[in-house]
């Protein structure tokens, strides 16, 4: 408790800063579909924020070390409110594109601040509690902005004026601080190589849970608003599923720790196929937003086991190498969704969306079976012990994890080939 109250203005900040977030990454596509945006480009302009996202996980820590926390938390949320409001007047698709790529590069920015500074003030014995309820708040409060886009009409200014409010007193409580800022942030590599040679099951879950959940984030407020009768309908629909991976990412983390985590990813894709075919099946039905909150419990955690996989099959020394890599391939994974969803919605139906989903889960699935069929490098017991993650993060979150502050003793070496196969002996590597 005592590690949470020397970042309270952060975390409050935190808070204020992902209600807002949460209104506009669901308002965005909605709004785009208002002004007459076909599937194809509302997916395209969330492709540009996924990108968005990646450019400045590489570029923004520089801006961060040469002109600290405080003042970047500022400029980077002036930068984003600008952006939003800039989305709010125009329809011209070509602005959004920009407009959207420069809300990803500055999401990115923001929990770069926030996660170095979360790692500066936690000590090795605090940190999986911070990371705990950071995690906690992150949920709660995208969550929270679902329910308040009901204040206005889509096509009024009211929403993103509410959404820009919550950014601009997000900069309050980190801009009346008085605990100093941490040190400047250092660059990290990322090798997507490394990670396929370490785990190919971690490598193929950063895949699918980018393209499902990428999806999902894209253009499901879409699909929603093709089925539903009223905004609420759209804001249910996006609350259930983040509900469903919020209530979920512990217990089944929980259970990864006691057996083979390749065996709990292979159960979330076959879930994930199951439960996006009945997302789509179940349109105008009762059931239906039981389907979608299973559809989030299962596709949403498929990410932090990805993580998880490739920290059991990692040396410590390499956790923010290839966490980082995870993290990334999952963006550009994210990025690649909506092009590919998104012209299915426009040329079939918005259900397209969870069919596609539904068979993406299904073609992932038999490759995590056949990576199952393999040994691996580690036992059961030699797991590190699960920590919940989000795909919104930045690299810095890997600082911040405790899995990456483990005793070297037992640790794979550099040299190692740690993948989830060892060959039997004779035969060839």
């Amino acid at each position: 408790m005592r590690a949470l109250l020397t970042v309270t203005s952060l975390l409050i900040s935190t808070s204020l800063l992902l209600i807002g977030h949460g209104m506009q990454i669901t308002l965005l596509p909605l709004r785009g579909s208002v002004v007459g945006f076909s599937e194809f480009q509302v997916g395209l302009s969330a492709s540009a924020y996924f990108l968005g996202f990646v450019g400045g996980a590489l570029v923004i820590p520089r801006i961060i070390a040469k002109v600290g926390h405080i003042r970047s938390f500022a400029v980077l949320t002036a930068i984003f409110i600008t952006a939003l409001l800039g989305l709010e007047m125009l329809d011209n698709w070509g602005a959004w594109l920009l407009l959207r790529f420069s809300t990803g590069a500055m999401i990115c920015g923001l929990y770069s601040v926030i996660e170095s500074w979360l790692n500066d003030q936690a000590t090795p014995e605090t940190r999986g509690q911070v990371l705990a309820i950071y995690t906690f708040i992150v949920l709660v409060s995208m969550a929270a902005g679902q329910s308040l886009i009901n204040v206005g009409p889509i096509d009024s200014a009211t929403p993103f004026t509410l959404a820009a409010i919550f950014l601009a007193l997000a900069i309050v409580p980190v801009g009346l601080t008085s605990r100093l800022a941490p040190a400047p942030l250092e660059s990290t590599r990322t090798r997507f190589s490394l990670l396929y040679q370490r785990s190919p099951a971690a490598f193929a879950g950063a895949i699918v849970s980018g393209l499902v959940v990428g999806g999902f984030w894209s253009l499901g407020a879409v699909f929603a608003q093709r089925y539903g009768t009223s905004l609420s309908d759209v804001t249910l629909f996006i609350t259930s599923a983040i509900a469903g991976g919020a209530l979920f990412q512990y217990p089944i983390g929980w259970l990864s720790d006691r057996v083979d985590r390749r065996r709990v990813m292979l159960a979330l894709c076959l879930l994930g196929t199951l439960t996006a075919a009945a997302v789509a099946w179940s349109i105008g039905q009762s059931w239906h937003l039981g389907a979608v909150f299973m559809f989030g419990a299962s596709t949403m955690s498929i990410y932090a086991i990805s993580l998880a996989t490739a920290a059991d099959n990692s040396a410590s020394h390499e956790f923010v190498e290839i966490g980082t890599s995870v993290l990334m391939l999952n963006a550009l994974s994210a990025a690649a969704a909506p092009l590919l969803l998104g012209q299915l919605m426009t040329a079939l139906t918005p259900a397209a969306l969870f069919w596609a989903s539904s068979g993406l889960c299904a073609v992932f699935s038999v490759y995590v079976g056949i990576q199952c069929t393999r040994r691996r490098a580690v036992t059961v017991e030699e797991q590190t012990p699960f920590s919940a993650a989000g795909m919104e993060a930045a690299p810095t979150a890997f600082d911040l994890d405790p899995r990456g502050l483990e005793d070297e003793v037992g640790d794979l070496k550099p040299e190692e080939t740690a993948s989830d196969q060892i060959p039997p002996a004779g035969s060839p590597m």
